[in-house]
C-alpha cells in the first residue's frame, strides 16, 4: 500500500495504490488483497467496506472490468498524468464546473 486515509464522512478506510507502470490484473489483485485486509481486521462493524484506488500510468478498461467482480464498488482504477495542469487549465476546469452548477440550479 502507498496510502491509507480514512474518511470520517463515509465512515471507510480509502487505501491508495499508486503503479508506474501499465496497470496489470496482479496490480488489481494486490489492491484487493489490501482492501479485503482492511475489511476483515481494521474496519468496526458500525463503519462501511473499505475503497480501494489504484493509480496508474496507463490503465486497459477491458482488463479492468474483467478482472474485478461484476458488482464491485470498492475499487477504482484510474489513469494519472505525470504533470501539472497549468494555472489557466485549473482556472479554466473550474469555470465549466461552475457554469454546470448554474445550469442546473436554472433547470
Amino acid at each position: 500500500m502507498d496510502l491509507v486515509f480514512y474518511n470520517r464522512l463515509l465512515q471507510s478506510f480509502v487505501v491508495i495504490e499508486i503503479k508506474t507502470q501499465k496497470l496489470t490484473h496482479q496490480d488489481i489483485g494486490q489492491l484487493q488483497m489490501y482492501v479485503n485486509y482492511y475489511d476483515r481486521y481494521e474496519k468496526q462493524s458500525y463503519e462501511n467496506p473499505s475503497i480501494g484506488i489504484l493509480l496508474c500510468t496507463d490503465k486497459n478498461d477491458a482488463m479492468v472490468k474483467i478482472t474485478l467482480p461484476e458488482n464491485n464498488n470498492t475499487i477504482i482504477a484510474s489513469k494519472y498524468q505525470l504533470y501539472l495542469p497549468s494555472e489557466q487549465q485549473l482556472i479554466d476546469e473550474v469555470k465549466k464546473e461552475i457554469e454546470k452548477l448554474d445550469n442546473n440550479i436554472e433547470q
